[in-house]
């Protein structure tokens, strides 16, 4: 149970993709994002707070909508 915690935890602090960072320097919000790739705004808002991850196919559509490149979206692992 601890290790749980622990690892929950770490993954809290980890961020694997910059979608909010992307929205703000467009000045766009959530809510917009999530009615052009036809998600809930609970779904946009857990990728943009990196609780869940969208799919490599999702993530091209938030890149698209965004006009930026899918690689603009993702956190250097380097």
């Amino acid at each position: 149970m601890l290790n749980n915690i622990i690892r929950n935890r770490l993954m809290a602090d980890i961020k694997m993709n910059r979608i909010k960072e992307v929205l703000k320097e467009q000045g766009r919000t959530q809510t917009w994002l999530a009615e052009k790739i036809e998600k809930s705004y609970v779904v946009v808002t857990n990728y943009c707070n990196n609780n869940t991850q969208p799919s490599v196919e999702v993530l091209r559509k938030i890149a698209e909508v965004l006009d930026v490149d899918v690689r603009e979206l993702l956190v250097p692992t380097k």
